[in-house]
């Protein structure tokens, strides 16, 4: 045994429950089957898919916490009875935040539809009062996305109004909210349900996995199948993906045919796989959180601890885990833009176990009273660096992000993944399976120009302008200038060379398809020439 420790300023993270009056009791958790993890967080808000009759609904509540103090004593136990948003027709499967405007919260339920809420914090004015009369919420929007259920919605990490939902036709589509009429683009190819789905921090590329245990990737923009597609866990139980912040890595969690619990590394330009770890033997699904920081912690279902590892020179280093008695059902963390940096808290998560919302803070155990800027790299900021027409058009995205010491913005622009080359990953005829621990080389070639639109995108209709951002996605910015006679010449060649560029780009998936055939047929014999040589 090794005489020496690595050396890491988050080697003593511990996390720290909350008192029971920081959390929320008598919380009715919905019964549903389907997996998400059941609470979302905002800066000031959270929502709980609830064990609701009569249709779907989901509560949304101020944040429990001892930093964030709840308005006019805010109960900690919760009412029989609390408003709810309640205009689904069936249970609601999954919620999630807007991360430019804090009171803006979408969900998606079994009877297909996505709706848009706003909320008011003037809705928690009476609570707890004699003469207080509940009033349900009512949404801004309501989207009919699919003629299936809606199980998971995710909102654009760096684009204004840009929501990508997944439904049972196992397709993805994304949406522009000051045009919902229709879905801008929709990725297929999935064989089964979608499991998981995650926005790269700039979100030009979306990850996915499904339970025909692919891992899938997506030029979110162009539609169509994905641009690369590898085998996944082999196991048939939720898969869950999350990226790796700058790092050009992404983590999913998953099982091993023998239901081994694992969690693997793949590089993001061409999804190979770096490392894939067993966890332990467990049979809960794993959530997988990424912290900035460079620490990945992983929450199971049905575990009563939380896992938490640092990421260093393309490997998992265990930290430590936060032990509890009480196993969770779901989970989420607060975006890093509100954590308590005083108190050196690098995470905080909401833990839903039984009927009580638990706040946990992860904290770095420093005894100076200063500004540590060693463990709070700047977060990503909740204004948006593009509007939805922007990014739809083409506009190449990038992450806006803000001081936690004194509020000051920068900007950071990651450079482009190599997910859409036309040539796929070297092949070694004498490959392991991917489920061993493997490196291989990541190809280089330049990032294809997305498709780029060619119709106008028109004015927020009323219903939604108020959710709008005044400074991004005003009416006015929305509206195309009127185009004059003498830019017909231009508009004109634009379209020649979109058509070139959408046709070379179709040739270029159909070669990536081809040759993703010939991948999976040297594979086959190499596996076959391996077990002939071990007989």
């Amino acid at each position: 045994m090794s005489r020496f420790v690595r050396a890491s300023k988050y080697r003593h993270v511990f996390g720290q429950s909350a008192k029971k009056e920081h959390g929320y009791e008598n919380v009715k958790i919905s019964s549903s089957a389907w997996d998400t993890n059941l609470i979302s967080a905002s800066g000031r808000y959270i929502s709980i898919n609830w064990n609701a009759s009569g249709g779907g609904a989901f509560a949304i509540l101020p944040l429990p916490s001892p930093f964030h103090a709840l308005p006019n004593a805010f109960p900690s136990k919760l009412p029989d009875v609390i408003p709810l948003a309640r205009s689904h027709t069936a249970p609601v499967l999954d919620t999630d935040w807007s991360p430019h405007n804090d009171s803006i919260v979408a969900s998606g339920g079994e009877d297909g539809k996505v709706m848009i809420w706003k909320v008011e914090s003037s809705i928690f004015d009476d609570w707890g009062q004699d003469h207080w009369v509940p009033q349900d919420l009512d949404p801004v929007a309501r989207i009919d996305a699919s003629p299936r259920k809606i199980g998971q919605v995710l909102f654009h990490p760096t684009a204004a109004n840009v929501l990508a939902s997944a439904s049972g036709e196992h397709t993805v589509k994304l949406w522009d909210l000051s045009d919902a009429e229709r879905s801008r683009a929709v990725l297929g190819g999935h064989g089964d349900t979608i499991q998981s789905l995650a926005f790269s921090p700039d979100g030009s590329l979306l990850a996915t996995t499904c339970r025909d245990r692919k891992l899938r990737l997506f030029d979110p923009r162009s539609g169509g199948e994905a641009v690369r597609v590898v085998d996944g866990h082999g196991g048939i139980k939720g898969a869950r993906i999350t990226w790796m912040g700058d790092t050009g890595k992404i983590a999913t969690t998953g099982f091993s045919k023998m239901s081994d619990r694992q969690v693997a590394i793949w590089e993001a330009g061409g999804l190979t796989n770096i490392k894939t770890t067993i966890i332990d033997q467990s049979a809960g699904v794993v959530m997988p959180f990424w912290s900035d920081n460079g620490i990945l912690f992983l929450a199971g279902k049905g575990d009563g601890n939380v896992r938490y590892y640092e990421f260093e020179n393309d490997a998992l280093y265990a930290l430590d885990e936060h032990k509890s008695a009480d196993p969770q059902r779901g989970m989420c963390f607060l975006p890093r833009r509100a954590l308590n940096v005083s108190d050196c808290e690098i995470a905080r998560a909401y833990k839903v176990y039984g009927s009580t919302v638990e706040p946990i803070a992860f904290i770095v155990p420093r005894k100076s009273d200063s500004f540590q800027s060693d463990i709070f790299p700047p977060a990503p900021s909740s204004e948006p660096s593009l509007a939805a027409s922007e990014f739809f058009a083409g506009k190449t995205p990038s992450v806006k992000l803000v001081s936690l010491e004194n509020g000051s913005q920068s900007t950071y622009t990651p450079p482009p993944a190599a997910a859409f080359s036309a040539v796929p990953p070297p092949v070694v005829s004498a490959l392991p399976p991917m489920s061993k621990s493997t490196t291989l080389p990541t190809p280089s070639a330049p990032h294809a120009p997305a498709m780029t639109r060619a119709e106008s995108t028109p004015a927020p209709p009323p219903i939604l302008a108020e959710i709008a951002s005044p400074v991004t996605d005003s009416p006015a910015r929305l509206t195309p200038p009127s185009r004059s006679a003498s830019s017909d010449g231009r508009t004109s060649a634009l379209e020649d060379e979109n058509a070139r560029l959408t046709s070379e780009l179709r040739d270029a998936r159909e070669k990536i398809r081809n040759m993703e055939l010939q991948v999976e047929g040297l594979k086959a014999n190499a596996r076959k020439a391996q077990a002939l040589l071990d007989a």
